[in-house]
């Protein structure tokens, strides 16, 4: 079967975040689901399935780390939908039944593509004791991003500060189900972007995430609420970097942004 590595969230290979990404006929045993994600080893691999004509959703689709599947991606999704467009297997928006509910991959006219996602809800909680010594930083405020993302959401004093950061990856392990996300304000907006973030993500095999499509749906309500506008472009500053440009309606955020396929290759095992 075709197996394709693409670079989602930017516009030119060997940046954003890589996917893998498969289109099978039906979703096989979950162990071979998650040795060949093991195998691919980036941190999401695709999963995806025709479903039959004339229902509410076109396409089925899942998402393993090298370690464990996951209940919500924003990149692999990306990488998903610029397959089923690049190669015409779907035309318009294409509908995803996943763990997350249905999702949907709008494609535009400037070749980028915006998921329709589940807001996250944001709980304000006290800095847990430690994680200031496990991130290198210490955080202003510190939320929960409620069970489809499940990580500890922290605002730290600036940019620099996030740019800076070399966590203790296996300490920072303890604090939430997936991870943490660091973001501050941006020092100068003229750059393109409003925020920046980093994430980390130990519990589930990612010391860093390139490009975190689901982090967004937590820094969109956190930053349009401070910021007080519903569209925003954030920037992921990990090694490989991209951005996301978000818009915030209500309990729903919009995710925009390119993706490049960069390997399209024959699955053999």
């Amino acid at each position: 079967m075709r197996i394709r590595i693409v670079d989602a969230f930017t516009d030119r290979p060997f940046a954003g975040n890589p996917a893998g990404v498969l289109l099978l006929d039906a979703f096989p045993d979950e162990t071979w689901l998650q040795n060949v994600a093991r195998e691919v080893n980036h941190a999401e691999t695709a999963f995806a399935h025709r479903l039959p004509e004339g229902g509410e959703v076109e396409w089925a689709l899942r998402w393993f780390t090298p370690v464990t599947e996951v209940a919500m991606c924003g990149h692999a999704t990306l990488a998903t939908a610029h397959v089923l467009h690049t190669i015409g297997a779907h035309q318009g928006p294409v509908r995803f039944a996943t763990r997350s509910g249905v999702l949907v991959a709008t494609p535009g006219e400037d070749g980028s593509i915006t998921l329709d996602f589940p807001t996250a809800p944001l709980t304000p909680v006290d800095v847990p004791d430690g994680v200031t010594d496990a991130l290198g930083a210490e955080p202003r405020t510190a939320f929960d991003t409620g069970p489809n993302v499940g990580d500890l959401l922290l605002e730290l004093a600036d940019e620099k500060t996030v740019h800076a950061l070399a966590p203790d990856h296996k300490a920072l392990a303890t604090y939430s189900t997936r991870g943490i996300i660091a973001t501050a304000r941006a020092e100068d907006p003229t750059r393109g972007y409003d925020y920046v973030s980093r994430c980390f993500f130990p519990n589930v095999g990612i010391d860093e995430d390139a490009v975190t499509g689901s982090a967004h749906t937590a820094l969109a309500p956190y930053w349009s609420e401070r910021l007080g506008r519903p569209g925003l472009t954030g920037l992921q500053a990990s090694p490989r970097s991209g951005r996301v440009r978000t818009e915030l309606r209500g309990d729903r955020t919009l995710l925009t942004g390119r993706a490049v396929t960069v390997i399209d290759g024959e699955l053999l095992a």
